[in-house]
């Protein structure tokens, strides 16, 4: 049997691994576009996603880290073992679904484990609907507002470029789309980051090494740096599923996504609203493409990620409820 200290190490352990598996699996979404259409070599794309993710992840604040540390499940009633339940989770089933090279919601993972292992330990009044509010209707914000504005967005570049030349658009995009993946890839850091600052802090608080739930600095660094660690290692197969499977991207269309997938991140951080970078950068891509021509969206490929996306709530609420009754039974 474990002592608190131990319990305390490994979960601190597992909320690590479980944002460097999230530099590694969601972060490469950011640079996606930026590699499929060649504008910068994938070296150089995961270099600048890893320390804009840092930055992000630092410089605008806690609210998304206060609604997982807080805001799912009723923290004083859950313990070192639901915080090992719910992040083990999302690096198991993080690493299942990059294997098939499917990207998925580190967030949506998170949130359900969280949910699953606070009912195994807790029962149903551990669940927080304040929180969970916020978790739909980040649903919303990287599903309707990632393709709504990707439409939008490509929908007004093509009134506004009509009599330009193609390249003269290729040789303007080509810059513009690296300060959009740029821009993406903080708001990835800025969303994303704190989840797991989130959960880092409150297995503190649980192991009685903070007084009260607080994100300093330090832990914005430690798990920033993690998670710019996790990106600099690449994750080629999303970034080959969201950059070429998607749809056919030029850097115009690829300006288009990634400013529209950022916009709708930055517009949910600032509000607490954890959701999927995953949701939003894919979304746009489909939305972008749309406009084109409805047949020029791979919907097969679309299909695939979607299905994947509403089977990962019961599937990691399961899995951390399985893994936290068995943390339970052992100590």
């Amino acid at each position: 049997m474990a002592d608190g200290n131990s319990l305390l190490i490994a979960a601190l352990v597992v909320v690590l691994a479980a944002e460097f598996v999230n530099g590694w699996t969601d972060a490469p979404n950011a640079i996606a576009t930026v590699v499929s259409t060649r504008v910068l070599s994938p070296s150089q794309a995961v270099l600048m996603a890893a320390v804009l993710n840092v930055v992000g992840a630092v410089v605008t604040g806690t609210a998304v880290a206060s609604t997982i540390g807080t805001g799912i499940v009723k923290p004083e009633v859950i313990n070192l073992s639901v915080v090992i339940a719910a992040t083990l989770t999302v690096v198991i089933w993080s690493v299942v679904t990059w294997f098939y090279g499917i990207p998925t919601s580190e967030s949506h993972e998170l949130v359900a484990g969280l949910t699953g292992a606070g009912l195994a330990v807790a029962g149903p009044s551990v669940l927080l609907w304040e929180g969970w509010q916020k978790v739909l209707i980040g649903l919303g914000f990287s599903t309707i507002l990632g393709f709504s504005l990707g439409a939008v967005i490509m929908t007004s570049l093509y009134w506004i470029l009509r009599r330009t030349s193609p390249s003269f658009v290729r040789s303007v995009f080509s810059r513009l789309e690296i300060v959009s993946a740029a821009f993406l890839a903080f708001s990835h850091g800025s969303n994303d980051g704190q989840k797991f600052m989130g959960a880092f802090a409150l297995a503190l608080v649980l192991g009685g090494k903070m007084a009260h739930f607080a994100v300093p600095l330090w832990i914005m660094l430690l798990c920033g740096a993690v998670m710019g660690i996790g990106t600099a290692f690449g994750g080629w197969r999303i970034i080959r599923t969201v950059g070429f499977k998607i749809t056919k991207l030029e850097s115009v269309h690829g300006f288009a996504a990634t400013s529209s997938g950022a916009i709708a991140i930055l517009l949910a951080s600032r509000f607490g609203i954890p959701l999927s970078t995953t949701h939003c950068i894919s979304t746009s891509i489909m939305g972008v493409g749309a406009t084109r021509r409805f047949s020029a969206v791979r919907w097969g490929v679309a299909r695939s990620i979607v299905l994947t996306w509403i089977i990962t709530f019961p599937a990691c609420a399961a899995l951390g409820w399985i893994i936290a009754s068995l943390l339970k039974i052992a100590f």
